[in-house]
């Protein structure tokens, strides 16, 4: 399953089940197959997934800080963070904040 997410001041936003799913939670929606995100509610969503990937930043550098960091499976050196993942969508938050619209998946 994808996420396509659409605004009327953005281009479309495409994201993997797993991936789309991750970032909804973190901003306090149910990851449906459909939903909406309202102009007034993205700040709040903005300040949560910001949090999120100020936290799984420490955790990294926590876990590679005591050696737990090379232990991790072999992907997770690799593996692209929650900061790559979720960062165009915050843009995307960003932008349809400011101009006031909103955002809906699954239409």
């Amino acid at each position: 399953m994808l996420y396509k997410f659409k605004s009327k001041t953005t281009g479309d936003l495409i994201m993997l089940e797993p991936n789309g799913r991750r970032v909804l939670e973190i901003i306090g929606k149910t990851p449906d197959a459909k939903g909406i995100l309202l102009a007034v509610q993205m700040p709040a969503a903005i300040v949560r997934l910001e949090a999120a990937i100020a936290q799984e930043q420490a955790d990294r550098r926590a876990a590679f800080a005591s050696g737990e960091g090379e232990k991790v499976d072999g992907d997770a050196n690799t593996a692209l963070s929650l900061r790559q993942r979720a960062r165009p969508f915050i843009d995307m938050l960003k932008r349809c904040s400011e101009a006031g619209s909103d955002i809906v998946w699954g239409v």
